[in-house]
């Protein structure tokens, strides 16, 4: 008995001193070198300590709907406090013991709300000023991009406004001249910062104009938070018509190269290219920009001339990968067309082979739709091309008739079928496949993980009186309307769903796949998710079908992939070797965020923020942050 004990406190006191201070972890990998929890002791995981961060308390109940609680925490070094930082849904940072999840600080922004967006914060950002001596205030810092477009810097030790940074601890990022109210851009990624320099993007409105705000990149010093570039992803040409195409995804860095890589969102208005013709560089584009100038290094783009809202919208991610017998320092990119590609980080040039294929050109009269799009060729997409009528699923042969009915008056052409007055199909919708939850990559194993949505939609272009020029987007459970203004239409989008709710293809409606980085091929392809509550009756039991997924996944070094991400209120451990489930736990509300793993006091934790989402704004809220470990051993 004794030996085991002393074998026990050598493991856990073997345990790396591994922090992960920036956004998706590594390059964006999500990935941790933990092995604590492996696929032998998973079953033991149990609930550690939770955390309530109290937003909702503070907003009426129509905007508690607007609210998600999306954060990924990071975990500080040492020197730097040693927490585990968060922000919550309203913007506040908050500082909590890693072991215990107890409150050591919290600051709180008052950010002004606006009624209109969603209300989210997916995390905040550290760096280390090494021109501040290592006694003084500010040396460690927590960056924060404010739902209200403010930059903050903080003292993480503190939690005190680092006073030279900006006016007083903040620089404000709405143009002192902006023609538009500042609710229509806000920061629901964090800063990035590399050598120095932190790079913020932008979450600007999508839908309701034509001429929407640009999505500026900005670009400040860490220290001082004075301007240091800026880059615009339109062209003056297209800004004239256009805007957005901004980052509202987590951007990557590579410290080494002096490089960030943007994934840039489309142009508005979204769903009506007429009055922006050309392929709207640098618009759904990959661009890789040299991080102490702000000079395009190369760009790559992945959809031309924009119809669909087929934002990039996923972190790049930064690896390593075999191919034709070599190394490659590569940057893989996920779509929600479900597309993998992979470029040379260094030159922007095809790793895997992309070809440009002939596409449907049967648009609006006057829109120059692209005549082809890129396609990866080595690696299949993760979604299928087509939907016939004689797909259609159903619980009864009513309502399967009922979706047979809805495909056979949808017009499909294939993947970018323009939209048109008559109802189109959208398979993905603008949704996804894959979204922000990006993909988690084990480069030792050369695997990359990541989960998806097949549930397509429906879309068409309606005609509305010219008199009529607000903007407005409403929605209503899956279904969407976006009064464009500056078109001369409305847009009504929703999932192709049944009279019951339910998707009208076959499940599974949310999967979860493993691609072998060495051959291209997909290693397992999972349902994720059950639908026990998501028909017309809720049953007492799982039903293993798949459910729409947002957020994304973590994995470890021991052989394990942690991952919500569903409408079922269920948290899972997945064997990558094998996509066997090994370990569930119930949440308060849909985890639709992405979880981190992280080391404290030799235990290791697995963390998931649990609050709903407001995509789907019928289902529960709640504002837990969970943290689950192997139980307490006698030391």
């Amino acid at each position: 008995m004794r030996t085991a004990r002393v074998f026990v406190i050598l493991v856990l006191a073997s345990l790396p001193a591994v922090a992960w201070q920036e956004t998706g972890g590594e390059g964006g990998r999500h990935f941790s070198r933990l092995k604590q929890i492996h696929p032998g002791n998973v079953k033991q995981l149990e609930l550690a300590w939770e955390y309530q961060h109290g937003d909702l308390e503070r907003l009426s109940a129509a905007r508690q709907l607007q609210t998600s609680f999306q954060v990924t925490p990071i975990k500080l070094p040492a020197a730097a406090g040693g927490h585990l930082a968060i922000c919550t849904p309203l913007s506040r940072v908050v500082a909590l013991n890693p072991a215990t999840g107890a409150e050591r600080w919290a600051y709180d922004p008052k950010i002004e709300l606006g009624d209109a967006r969603p209300i989210l914060c997916r995390g905040v950002s550290y760096w280390e000023d090494e021109s501040v001596a290592a006694d003084q205030v500010c040396r460690h810092r927590l960056f924060l991009a404010s739902y209200d477009r403010r930059l903050i810097a903080l003292d993480s030790l503190s939690g005190e406004l680092c006073r030279e940074f900006g006016h007083e601890g903040i620089v404000d990022l709405h143009p002192a001249d902006a023609n538009y109210p500042r609710q229509e851009v806000t920061s629901p990624s964090p800063p990035a910062v590399v050598n120095g320099v932190l790079v913020v993007g932008s979450g600007v409105m999508d839908f309701a104009k034509a001429r929407a705000p640009a999505g500026t990149v900005y670009a400040l010093d860490a220290h001082s938070g004075r301007r240091r570039w800026s880059f615009q992803p339109l062209s003056v040409a297209d800004q004239a018509v256009s805007g957005a195409a901004n980052v509202w995804a987590p951007i990557s860095v590579d410290a080494e190269r002096d490089l960030i890589f943007l994934p840039t969102s489309a142009p508005s208005a979204d769903y009506y290219g007429v009055e922006r013709p050309g392929d709207n560089r640098h618009a759904n584009s990959l661009v890789a920009l040299r991080a102490s100038t702000g000079k395009v290094v190369w760009s790559f783009q992945a959809v031309h001339h924009d119809l669909w809202d087929y934002d990039l919208p996923a972190q790049p991610i930064l690896a390593d990968i075999p191919w034709q017998g070599e190394t490659v320092p590569a940057v893989i990119q996920l779509t929600k067309q479900g597309f993998i590609f992979a470029l040379n980080r260094e030159t922007g040039e095809p790793v895997w082979p992309i070809e440009e294929r002939v596409v449907s050109g049967n648009g609006l009269p006057g829109d120059a739709v692209a005549p082809t799009q890129p396609w990866p060729t080595w690696v299949a997409p993760l979604l299928p091309q087509s939907l016939e009528p004689d797909q259609a699923w159903g619980f009864t042969p009513w309502d399967r008739g009922r979706c047979r009915d809805l495909l056979e008056g949808t017009r499909h052409e294939g993947l970018f079928t323009p939209i048109t007055e008559d109802y189109t199909l959208l398979l993905p919708g603008s949704l996804g496949g894959p979204n922000w939850g990006g993909a988690a990559v084990d480069t030792r194993r050369q695997l990359l993980m990541v989960n998806y949505s097949t549930v397509p939609a429906r879309a068409r272009l309606v005609l509305r009186n010219p008199d009529d020029t607000a903007g407005s987007v409403a929605i209503e459970g899956y279904h969407w309307t976006m009064r464009m203004s500056g078109t001369p239409y409305d847009m009504e989008v929703g999932m192709l769903v049944s009279p019951f709710g339910v998707p009208c293809t076959p499940p599974p409606w949310g999967k979860l796949a493993a691609l072998d980085l060495r051959t291209g091929k997909l290693r397992w392809d999972i349902a994720l998710g059950s639908v026990h509550n998501m028909g017309p009756v809720s049953v007492p039991f799982h039903i293993n079908w798949g459910t729409p997924t947002l957020g994304g996944g973590v994995a470890t070094a021991s052989g394990l992939l942690f991952i919500a991400a569903t409408t079922d209120k269920t948290f899972r451990a997945y064997a990558v070797e094998s996509g066997e489930m090994l370990w569930h736990a119930s949440l308060p509300a849909d985890g639709l965020a992405t979880p981190m793993s992280y080391a404290s006091g030799g235990r290791q934790f697995v963390v998931i923020a649990a609050g709903g989402h407001h995509m789907f704004a019928e289902r529960a809220r709640a504002d837990s942050l969970m943290a689950f470990a192997l139980p307490e051993v006698e030391r």
